[in-house]
């Protein structure tokens, strides 16, 4: 029988209380870049990037070229800057009149120096100098880049092999060019691009 003191409350059994839960533990904390060095950062990752692009363009799409000497006057003066495509060589074929970028055939078949020339002469053309003039296949070649005749002579006939380009200077003066009266044609996988466009100086920009 249960007894109460006067002036109090009978109190029930008090319910089980839940178990707290631990605190959860704080992360730690990071400081991150700010100010002057997230800049930076950012501007560094922006550099890497751009020079990447510019890397994988120049290995595939096109490149700048310098012009050297005097083998390809009057189209090409010395010192002139050349946007070469690079694209026309994996998704295009070259053509009779195209100005290449090329590296100089040698005996053993790797090139030397980087030349500027123009094909002349496509795979199975029938190619020969004459009295001063060019015929491919039986036909006088009308060359308006030119400014004079064949100075050094008489050569060929030849036909130009498969997978090859027969090419020369624009400057057909006595000696001027060094191309492929010299070192024969041109294997395709030497042909670095095609020059389009002269780029530099601006008061020389044009289509080739």
């Amino acid at each position: 029988m249960e007894t109460a003191v006067p002036g109090s409350r009978l109190r029930s059994a008090s319910k089980p209380q839940k178990a707290a839960k631990p605190p959860k533990e704080r992360k730690a904390y990071k400081p991150g870049l700010s100010g002057w060095r997230k800049e930076l950062w950012d501007w560094t990752k922006a550099l890497l990037i751009a020079a990447a692009v510019v890397l994988l363009l120049r290995a595939f799409v096109f490149q700048l070229s310098t012009v050297k000497k005097v083998s390809m006057e009057p189209t090409l003066h010395e010192n002139e800057w050349l946007f070469v495509n690079k694209i026309a060589l994996r998704f295009g074929s070259l053509e009779r009149g195209d100005v290449v970028i090329l590296k100089e055939p040698s005996e053993n078949g790797e090139g030397k120096e980087y030349l500027v020339k123009r094909i002349v002469g496509i795979p199975g053309d029938s190619l020969e100098i004459r009295g001063g003039e060019l015929y491919i296949n039986g036909e006088l070649k009308v060359e308006p880049y030119t400014d004079a005749k064949i100075e050094d002579g008489d050569f060929g006939p030849i036909t130009v092999s498969a997978d090859h380009y027969f090419v020369m200077g624009d400057n057909r003066h006595m000696n001027a060019s060094k191309d492929s009266r010299a070192f024969k044609e041109v294997p395709k996988d030497l042909i670095q691009g095609r020059a389009d466009f002269i780029v530099w100086p601006i008061s020389r920009l044009k289509q080739l």
